[in-house]
């Protein structure tokens, strides 16, 4: 063998290197490392700041944290946001059945309804419906403000608001399904529900989980609107206490804080289940 072959023999494991062979030298990134020097340093500042400002009064946040009326508040939260979803998802399924539909009045019935809600802040929705007697007296031989009460506003008004997203929402998870694995279930004879059961769904949840776990969150967050037409939340349980001690900082930590404990429990939640209907794709986590 000659000494030119030789040369182009790699060198075995664990044998030194030619004193002229290139050496890989990693690239020094010196200017994240002071990008996170610097953001360091002033998260330090601002948690130090936060904590050792007595203004919060972190005594008072502790006393009222776990108090009758909070819970109270806390769990009238849990409850709408639960029945918003509930309930907004299935009109929204239905207005996606619509925007989907061959009939084109469906389609532009399904698609003013989302044009309409999303168009209307939900703040002005709301004080639309608390205020719904001024157009409307009497339903039915009944009193208008004898049927609405504030948490049925809160309920006809988020949800009306809720479903218009979740239309769009659905309908663009179906959109997502190939439609080959449609055909293709239908060349085998599967009945209209068995195609949407076995074949679409599965597939339409990956697309729809993700938007659907940040509505979630959003709703629970957004249920703190209607203490503006004295619905008794979370967020106006603290304002109760706090028209009636002055202590308006430390009861809006407690809400602050309570809002931030039940999105993080359903963060956790949502990653769950979006692994779950990830699997088999590459997408998994």
């Amino acid at each position: 063998m000659s000494s030119d072959t030789l040369a182009k023999v790699p060198a075995a494991s664990g044998t030194p290197q030619p004193a002229d062979a290139p050496r890989i030298v990693p690239q020094r990134r010196y200017g994240q490392w002071a990008a996170a020097v610097v953001v360091l340093a002033l998260l330090g500042l601002a948690v130090n700041s936060v904590l050792r400002n007595r203004a919060f009064q972190w005594d008072v946040v502790a006393d009222y944290f776990t108090s009758d009326s909070i819970l109270r508040g806390l769990w009238l939260t849990l409850w709408l946001t639960a029945v918003v979803m509930v309930l907004g998802f299935a009109l929204g399924t239905l207005l996606a059945a619509f925007r989907l539909s061959a009939n084109p009045v469906l389609r532009a019935v399904g698609w003013g309804y989302v044009w309409l809600f999303r168009s209307i802040p939900i703040l002005v929705q709301l004080l639309l419906w608390f205020n719904i007697g001024a157009l409307y007296p009497q339903v039915l031989g009944v009193k208008t403000v004898d049927l609405l009460s504030p948490v049925a506003v809160a309920i006809v008004g988020l949800t009306l608001h809720e479903a218009a997203y979740a239309a769009e929402v659905v309908r663009g998870g179906i959109l997502s399904v190939d439609r080959g694995q449609i055909e293709a279930a239908q060349a085998l004879g599967l009945s209209p529900w068995r195609r949407w059961w076995r074949i679409v769904l599965p597939q339409a949840m990956r697309a729809i989980v993700p938007p659907a776990g940040n509505m979630l969150i959003g709703t629970l967050k957004g249920t703190s609107i209607v203490s503006v037409i004295a619905v008794n939340d979370l967020l106006f349980s603290a304002q109760l206490i706090y028209h009636r001690t002055y202590q308006v900082i430390p009861l809006l930590m407690v809400a602050t804080l309570w809002y931030a404990v039940v999105t993080s429990l359903l963060g956790i939640g949502q990653y769950y289940v979006e692994k779950r209907y990830a699997r088999g794709t590459e997408t998994t986590r």
